[in-house]
């Protein structure tokens, strides 16, 4: 069972990844997250890692595809995965596809308007990183986490203008990318609007997978 999620910034990966995890009993491998583990571990990769950080430049995708491929070689994964925020490139997925079949690649098709709003109300917990949207989950205190009292703030590249140039280049990058897995017969959409609650959309989410893996 092994799945992707692709969807633009803002668009709900991380939510539908993490339900697509707990319902098939899989693991949810978020790039940011094992970029960051392997960086405080101090491991060879992560001190890559911090490098091009450090110097503003991107990862590159030899380092990136070696990271992910580590993870997946973990006991956990030997049933399957849920990646979130990768492959971004279509040299990543040819490099995924060496490590891993994937069966199902969930495109969550989401619009601009529905991503500017939704990122322009985010706002997150200084101290624990919880996130919050002032029209969807505002916190009970303005301005105050509900879980720990932390400050909330507003991401920089929360700002309209910032997320309409992150998505551009989020079409450029996956447009061939989507075009690659739709010739493998992979892909199953799922149209995400402003008025549909969010457990709705993690249902469609949930049954077109199963239906792809042709589990119940």
């Amino acid at each position: 069972m092994n799945i992707v999620v692709f969807g633009p910034p803002g668009g709900g990966k991380g939510t539908n990844s993490r339900k697509i995890s707990e319902e098939l009993d899989i693991p949810h491998i978020a790039t940011g997250d094992i970029f960051r583990k392997e960086v405080n571990e101090g491991t060879y990769l992560g001190k890559k890692i911090e490098e091009y950080v450090e110097a503003g430049d991107l990862v590159p995708d030899d380092v990136v595809n070696k990271v992910v491929e580590k993870r997946l070689s973990g006991p956990d994964c030997e049933e399957g995965f849920v990646l979130d925020g990768y492959p971004r490139t279509k040299e990543q997925a040819e490099a995924l596809a060496d490590v891993a079949e994937i069966e199902v690649v969930v495109n969550l098709d989401v619009s601009d308007d529905v991503i500017i709003n939704r990122l322009s109300s985010r706002r997150v917990c200084s101290d624990c990183g919880e996130i919050y949207n002032l029209e969807f989950k505002p916190p009970e205190e303005e301005g105050i986490c509900d879980k720990c009292g932390g400050e909330l703030y507003q991401r920089e590249d929360d700002t309209p203008e910032v997320i309409k140039k992150r998505l551009e280049e989020y079409k450029e990058r996956t447009r061939p990318l989507l075009g690659y897995y739709r010739d493998k017969g992979v892909v199953v959409d799922v149209t995400v609007q402003e008025e549909r609650p969010i457990e709705e959309v993690q249902q469609e989410v949930l049954e077109k997978t199963k239906n792809a893996l042709d589990i119940g």
